[in-house]
């Protein structure tokens, strides 16, 4: 009776261990979605679309980017959400839809602490203190000197009203003591339009959308908004350099997936992905775009994650600011 008994347990064991083993085998069974909850040609696009050129070559499927854009990244984010979790959808994210949203919105068509998971962050991009040429300040010190001179008379342009880009200059704003009047925008594009043009004076925005402007003379980077100088940009001092310590912009993106898809299948997809951002050439495409490729662990993940939302609580807060 009890060799029987241990039999049994052996088998259902057995069978525990290897349902897992078999999801993550059979998996993907026909095309796989990738879901971007921003516009194409968008930073989390251009990642999500280099990954998975290489990710469906390597699962031997086709994956289709599909672009869910509108209210800050929530709308494709409820979509990754309320897709069957097999698998078959993957979603790309960032810290507004994965968390400072919930700060911003009263309320969200989901949870992500608990409709989300976490597989890796695939690349980081640093932010940038970039001024209008008009300005006429050619270093972070004369940018602060002319806030504090003439508070209230300069603007700046952000990704919309709740980004890093919009936090990050207030947090600027509120360490020198000058009001600045904020200038939403949908996109990099019409937010470095409008200081190329002059309409604004200043902005902190992603690098790969303000470099190729800095580097044809039409706007001037002063600074990284980063916890240390980039190697992409080595020569750019950070704002801790120029004495405005702790404002930490840096853009990331993450794969996610729905919170019940099996274990296996996101370990498989976080190892494929991590495998696939050290290849050489992946890692070409995304410096040419100003991103450092990075594939880390679900659990560094999520200690990113809430970092951001614990710097940019008190942001939010303070300025009171609301998307709804």
């Amino acid at each position: 009776m009890q060799r029987r008994r241990l039999a049994q347990w052996l088998t259902c064991t057995a069978l525990a261990c290897a349902a897992p083993f078999s999801s993550a085998q059979q998996w993907p069974n026909g095309n796989v979605r990738v879901i971007v909850p921003f516009a194409p040609a968008s930073t989390p696009d251009l990642v999500a679309r280099v990954v998975s050129e290489r990710l469906g070559a390597r699962l031997g499927a086709t994956i289709v980017v599909e672009n869910k854009g509108g209210a800050a990244g929530n709308l494709g984010t409820d979509a990754l959400v309320k897709a069957t979790p097999d698998g078959q959808t993957i979603g790309v994210g960032i810290a507004g839809p994965l968390g400072v949203n919930a700060l911003l919105f009263k309320k969200l068509p989901f949870d992500p602490a608990r409709d989300i998971q976490l597989v890796t962050i695939a690349a980081t991009q640093p932010a940038v203190l970039v001024v209008s040429n008009k300005l006429g300040a050619n270093s972070t010190a004369e940018l602060l000197a002319l806030m504090k001179k003439n508070t209230g008379r300069y603007s700046f342009s952000s990704l919309g009203a709740g980004s890093v880009s919009h936090l990050a200059m207030e947090t600027l704003s509120s360490r020198v003591g000058a009001d600045l009047v904020h200038v939403p925008y949908a996109g990099s594009g019409a937010a470095v339009t409008a200081l190329i043009s002059g309409d604004v004076d200043m902005a902190v925005l992603p690098a790969g959308a303000v470099m190729p402007h800095v580097k044809t003379g039409k706007i001037k980077a002063l600074a990284v908004a980063s916890a240390k100088r980039s190697s992409l940009l080595p020569d750019l001092p950070t704002l801790a350099e120029d004495g405005i310590a702790d404002i930490q912009a840096d853009a990331w993106i993450g794969f996610i997936v729905p919170a019940k898809t099996p274990a296996a299948i996101a370990t498989r997809l976080q190892t494929e992905l991590v495998q696939i951002l050290a290849e050489p050439a992946t890692k070409e495409k995304l410096r040419l775009a100003y991103m450092e490729p990075v594939g880390n662990t679900p659990a560094e993940f999520r200690n990113v994650l809430a970092a951001d939302v614990a710097r940019w609580k008190p942001v939010i807060e303070k300025n009171n600011i609301t998307l709804d």
